[in-house]
């Protein structure tokens, strides 16, 4: 498997989601009121159809940066083709995992 990084850096999450055709989404009946719920980057043809709802960037890093998220994703296969892998896991984690590298 090609290297995964991380990063909570907002311009490169969304640059790296828009040149993979990915949308920011929430989980449909996971939010309520302001809250948009569990988050997920979308992308059309994949398994969200009917389960993923588009919100604004603006929204997602909203809560992203509430629910104290990092983003882990990989740039390309091991294949050298182009990845969509992502996941969202919590910055201590990755933080933790980027020193016992």
């Amino acid at each position: 498997m090609a290297e995964a990084k991380w990063t909570t850096d907002h311009e490169l999450i969304r640059t790296w989601a828009e040149a993979r055709g990915a949308v920011p989404s929430a989980v449909k009946g996971t939010g309520g009121g302001d809250d948009p719920g569990i988050i997920r980057l979308d992308f059309p043809g994949y398994s969200g159809a009917g389960k993923l709802e588009p919100i604004s960037w603006d929204e997602w890093f909203a809560k992203f940066d509430e629910s104290d998220l990092a983003l882990l994703y990989q740039e390309e296969t091991a294949e050298g083709e182009r990845s969509n892998f992502n996941k969202l896991v919590k910055r201590d984690t990755a933080e933790h995992k980027k020193r016992a590298a």
